[in-house]
């Protein structure tokens, strides 16, 4: 279990990695080795996965950004998966259990890239039924 103390420093590190555990320390009132330690504790017991940066795809090139939904026969789902692993525009995938086997999220440069991943990509891949993007018109959080 975790304390409220460590629910304060995960809230820190979600908004922001980089903070230096000084600060962290100094929000909590206690010494950064204590921060640091916690910090430790939370990653051994794999609450704290790793650190990441958010890029901005727009700045990147990229001006479409869709959630695409991928339904495929059944016994291909893992098949399917791995294969969307592999390619570069996949930014991030999950199996699901709505209204869609597998979500990706998907950089493309503009709309006939996008068609290009979806009918010779994504669509081509043994097993796949359908692919339904949307597209993401703005991030709000």
């Amino acid at each position: 279990m975790i304390d409220e103390r460590d629910k304060i420093i995960l809230d820190i590190l979600v908004k922001d990695a980089r903070t230096p555990f000084t600060e962290i320390a100094k929000v909590l009132g206690i010494s950064e080795t204590a921060v640091r330690k916690r910090v430790k504790a939370l990653e051994e017991k794999g609450i704290i996965e790793g650190y990441t940066v958010r890029l901005n795809p727009k700045k990147l090139g990229y001006s479409l950004v869709t959630i695409t939904g991928v339904d495929t026969r059944p016994e291909k789902i893992f098949d399917v998966a791995e294969k969307l692993k592999e390619f570069d525009f996949v930014r991030e995938l999950y199996l699901s259990s709505g209204d869609h086997m597998i979500m990706a999220v998907i950089w493309a440069r503009d709309g006939e890239d996008l068609a290009d991943i979806i009918s010779n990509k994504i669509g081509r891949i043994d097993g796949v039924t359908k692919v339904c993007p949307a597209i993401i018109l703005e991030r709000l959080k």
